[in-house]
């Protein structure tokens, strides 16, 4: 028996077609994303590849094997890096969406999911004032626990106040969690992120691919208006400032034609009362030197 098949029986069908797959995945798209999924959970995964499966190969791998095939791999710049980077439990997609709208994607479809005890709270969390629907009984101890004020009311539980129960920072209690299952309050923001990618040979970490894109529109309208002021005033004529020097250029000529005295359907209610207003003026001067009009 030769030693490639007694090397093969050695590791299992599962691990011989994932060796397999990365070595032929990195060839057939132009991006590879690493996500660290530590603390991601299964539905979460399970939601991305279903509503995404046409356009990003999500793959759960083992770190020696991915790194083993790479090696592999010729022709793919990166991989060595990206290879440097797998550590702890990490998954790998594979697509032809730039890294800077995957990571966007990614962030758009995070979802809310209940808190489990150990669980640490990302924002404030806030149990709302008002009718909880439950029925008076043991779970009042659970609330009493919590800190929040109720009351009974019609046979059900009521908060009487908007109430915190957790700030950024902190560890939610099993007793917590228990209670704010009951209230189907979901406070933990689930998602993935990508932690590391490679593109056309250029190398991108988290923070690289980050973009607000509330900050980016603003900056653009910002960046826009100020180049719109500029091309403007230096009468720079394009189909975005046509309106505004031929208003800018109608206010020009409309003042200067009222301060020559120039008569126009335009420029009399300029003319006109100004000439009123200096007609006045010297029937003053005339007043103080004596004279009366006959």
């Amino acid at each position: 028996m030769s030693t490639t098949v007694q090397h093969q029986k050695k590791y299992p069908k599962k691990k011989r077609l994932m060796y397999q797959e990365l070595q032929e995945l990195p060839t057939k798209y132009n991006v590879i994303a690493l996500s660290k999924i530590t603390k991601v959970r299964a539905t979460q995964l399970m939601a991305l590849r279903k509503k995404f499966r046409n356009e990003i190969k999500i793959r759960i791998i083992k770190n020696k094997v991915a790194i083993r095939a790479f090696e592999k791999v010729k022709g793919v710049a990166g991989l060595e890096s990206l290879s440097k980077e797998l550590e702890g439990q990490c998954a790998l997609m594979f697509t032809n969406i730039s890294p800077f709208k995957l990571n966007l994607i990614f962030d758009q479809n995070k979802v809310f999911l209940p808190a489990k005890g150990g669980d640490v709270a990302t924002k404030e969390i806030v149990i709302p004032a008002g009718n909880t629907g439950i029925t008076p009984g043991p779970v009042l101890s659970e609330f009493k626990a919590a800190n929040v004020p109720t009351r009974i009311d019609q046979g059900s539980i009521w908060v009487s106040k908007d109430t915190v129960v957790a700030k950024p920072g902190d560890v939610i209690s099993q007793n917590l969690a228990s209670l704010m299952s009951k209230l189907n309050i979901k406070p933990i923001e689930a998602g993935i992120a990508v932690n590391f990618a490679v593109s056309e040979s250029l190398l991108f970490r988290e923070k690289d691919l980050k973009v607000n894109l509330q900050e980016y529109k603003e900056e653009l309208v910002r960046s826009f208006q100020q180049a719109l002021t500029l091309a403007t005033e230096a009468g720079y004529i394009t189909a975005e400032t046509i309106r505004p020097l031929i208003a800018k250029a109608h206010q020009q000529a409309t003042a200067l034609a009222a301060e020559s005295g120039y008569l126009t359907a335009e420029t009399a209610g300029l003319v006109l009362p100004r000439a009123q207003a200096k007609a006045q003026a010297v029937a003053n001067e005339v007043k103080k030197k004596g004279y009366t009009p006959q």
